[in-house]
């Protein structure tokens, strides 16, 4: 029985706590209809609060509007929610899935939910491995949908599509009729309807043999997943440590992670990468997409981000902490001599200054530091290049400043201009805000 199926499904996830509001993808077609259908007669059982989530595509003109009547007209004893897109939305799987959960995650928010069922079927599962196989997919690929994801439940996905088909003629209902469902210039109609007929022809059970390919796939990928940390985990020398089958598998998964487009080609074109700077000081970066790279050198492998340069300042005028951004800055003074003083890299330096009147600030165009034992002015960009700052890092860093010039650079190095001559007059100090951790 389907509604005992839905049931087990949604007591495994723990979603009947009573007042629950559960969201469920309404399109009116025979999937969402069962799926609705059997939410109907468990939400009264646990006191769930229910909402059919409908989204009219807007591509079929007064056929697409007839659906969403009818969408109306079942749920006329619960909660109806639906949108009408744009006729501009490009007629494409992608536009149209992409469009669908934009809109699911705008009803979650809408309606205070963080579980949202999708009416996912057996066959849908099939066919997903099966179009993944065509364009070469690794084994991530190969374990079709998933059953959960973030907000998403998809209780059906066991279920094949002839079961639904059952109930719903069993409990009279009458689900729309998608004419674009037999357009077979979507790729995934002429799977169904085109390509898995033929198969079937030798193979009967073709898509359960596909899906059981799904589970296998599944479980040996949690396996390989448990002995893989995230790639900006890496060192440089740990990662090409690794053997070629180990790196094509943890940068295979940091582009999923990052939810970045992936294929065979890119993949190798990361590993490459890789291993051609692998030895480089200063660093190099690689661009995955319009606002993210991957940056490495002899040292780290880590993901960066665009970013603007930032201009906020702080003014220091007396002893004191002071908070700049994530961050803790404490003045104070001092005639006491450490017993040893901290290096370069410390946030903690001991200094000579006689006049408090500073300012804490990123980096400007223009900014100068004179750095310690040396006597002469160096331009900002060159000093931190001497020190191997990598140039993604250089906006991040925060200085101590006198106007342009650069009196310190936590965890980095000081101007000659404070050092101790005799003995210090103040102690510096930069650390993180506790209640920003």
């Amino acid at each position: 029985m389907l509604t005992t199926t839905v049931e087990l499904f949604l007591d495994k996830y723990k979603l009947l706590e009573p007042k629950n509001n559960i969201i469920v993808a309404f399109s009116g077609g025979y999937d969402s209809m069962c799926l609705l259908d059997i939410m109907k007669k468990l939400a009264p059982k646990y006191n769930l609060k229910l909402i059919a989530a409908h989204l009219n595509h807007n591509w079929r003109g007064q056929e697409s509007d007839q659906e969403e009547d009818n969408c109306r007209k079942y749920c006329k004893d619960i909660i109806y929610y639906s949108e009408k897109l744009p006729g501009i939305i490009p007629h494409t799987e992608t536009a149209a899935r992409e469009a669908r959960y934009d809109f699911l995650s705008k009803c979650a928010r809408k309606f205070n939910s963080k579980i949202v069922l999708t009416a996912h079927n057996a066959n849908d599962n099939a066919e997903t491995v099966f179009y993944r196989i065509t364009r070469g997919t690794g084994i991530k690929g190969l374990e079709g949908i998933a059953e959960q994801r973030d907000i998403y439940y998809r209780p059906l996905l066991k279920v094949y599509r002839n079961e639904i088909e059952d109930y719903c003629k069993e409990q009279k209902l009458n689900p729309n009729k998608d004419s674009s469902n037999f357009d077979t210039s979507f790729m995934r109609n002429k799977i169904r309807h085109e390509i898995f007929p033929k198969i079937r022809e030798s193979v009967p059970d073709f898509e359960v043999r596909l899906n059981e390919l799904s589970e296998n796939a599944s479980n040996t990928n949690r396996i390989i997943e448990k002995e893989i940390k995230q790639l900006t985990e890496y060192s440089t020398d740990e990662f090409c440590d690794k053997d070629y089958t180990m790196q094509s598998a943890i940068i295979h998964k940091f582009l999923r992670d990052n939810k970045l487009d992936y294929d065979k080609k890119k993949i190798n074109e990361i590993q490459q990468f890789i291993q051609t700077n692998r030895n480089s000081k200063s660093g190099k970066t690689h661009s995955l997409n319009k606002d993210k790279w991957i940056f490495v050198n002899s040292k780290i492998i880590e993901l960066i981000k665009k970013s603007s340069i930032k201009t906020t300042e702080l003014a220091i005028n007396t002893e004191g902490t002071y908070r700049y951004e994530d961050k803790l800055f404490t003045i104070k003074s001092t005639e006491t001599k450490p017993a040893q003083y901290p290096n370069d890299n410390s946030n903690t330096a001991y200094v000579e200054i006689e006049d408090i009147n500073l300012t804490l600030r990123h980096r400007t165009n223009g900014d100068t530091i004179v750095p310690l034992g040396m006597q002469g002015k160096q331009k900002l960009k060159k000093y931190l290049n001497s020190k191997k700052i990598p140039n993604h890092k250089k906006d991040e860093l925060i200085f101590l400043c006198k106007g342009s010039e650069v009196l310190w650079a936590p965890g980095i190095g000081m101007s000659n201009k404070i050092r101790v001559t005799n003995k210090p007059t103040h102690i510096l100090k930069i650390e993180e805000r506790q209640e920003c951790k």
